[in-house]
């Protein structure tokens, strides 16, 4: 069993790879920006809201909140890879002044108490290995009245078969991911009170669909690229089978889910 540090290093570093731009496309979770834009209007976000992005990847969630809902955005990740990319995205454009990215864990934000009006966590708070201390962290950053929105993998109470849960599954937000209500338990233990579970189950499917379409366009099209990101395509088409399986046996769903902080409303 990987320690909770080697399973986030290893986490940080995968999404930093060429692979999985290559593979996920622009958007690295189920639903993409429609989902996004979904979980935006969910939180109310409109102009001037502080937003944090948890887990903030490429920073596509975070540029899509600044410029569809003029929110404010300071996105937290623990690649530098992925810092780095984020920010010359957003300087390009045109957002540097509203949408900064920060190197740090969801465990242990850099970001100081009660500064944001909403948080955002999509397809990753699955693979915080201390689920109760990052829903802690959320809480902390959020102002009173302030909400958190997350879009996630869950399963059921039967679990997962043995081949999901290793450190690839955790990779690809499988292996610790929870049912849904359990979700809601974390986060109520940190003062967070659910007010909206959506359930998106066909997302995953939707998702693997999209995965094995980009994968057979650029076997045709750039199979150099492919071979250039260190893609190993049997590996990959193996996993997406396992996924679908689980996905068929209804084992794996996909959920949005907003909790709020009480206290005053956010005006």
């Amino acid at each position: 069993m990987s320690s909770p540090d080697e399973v986030k290093g290893c986490c940080a570093a995968a999404y930093g790879r060429d692979a999985v731009a290559l593979i996920l496309g622009e958007s690295y979770h189920p639903g993409g920006l429609a989902l996004t834009r979904r979980l935006g209007r969910a939180l109310q976000l409109r102009p001037g809201t502080a937003v944090a992005d948890l887990a903030s990847g490429p920073g596509t969630t975070a540029r899509l909140l600044a410029a569809e809902f003029g929110a404010h955005v300071d996105g937290v990740d623990l690649s530098g890879v992925a810092v780095a990319r984020a920010t010359a995205a957003a300087a390009d454009a045109g957002m540097a002044a509203r949408v900064r990215f920060h190197l740090g864990d969801a465990e242990a934000l850099p970001l100081p108490d009660g500064c944001v009006d909403a948080a955002v966590c999509e397809c990753a708070f699955c693979t915080f290995p201390d689920k109760a201390t990052a829903a802690a962290e959320f809480a902390r950053i959020l102002r009173p009245g302030g909400r958190v929105g997350i879009t996630d993998v869950t399963v059921t109470e039967r679990g997962l078969p043995a081949e999901l849960t290793d450190l690839a599954g955790w990779i690809a937000c499988i292996a610790d991911a929870r049912p849904v209500d359990e979700y809601s338990r974390i986060l109520a233990g940190a003062g967070l009170r659910t007010t909206l579970i959506e359930t998106h189950d066909e997302l995953v499917s939707r998702m693997i669909d999209q995965i094995q379409a980009r994968i057979a366009v650029l076997r045709i099209t750039a199979p150099q690229k492919l071979t250039a990101a260190g893609v190993d395509l049997e590996r990959v088409e193996h996993y997406l089978g396992l996924v679908r399986a689980a996905v068929d046996d209804e084992l794996i769903g996909y959920t949005l889910l907003v909790a709020r902080k009480p206290g005053q409303e956010q005006a």
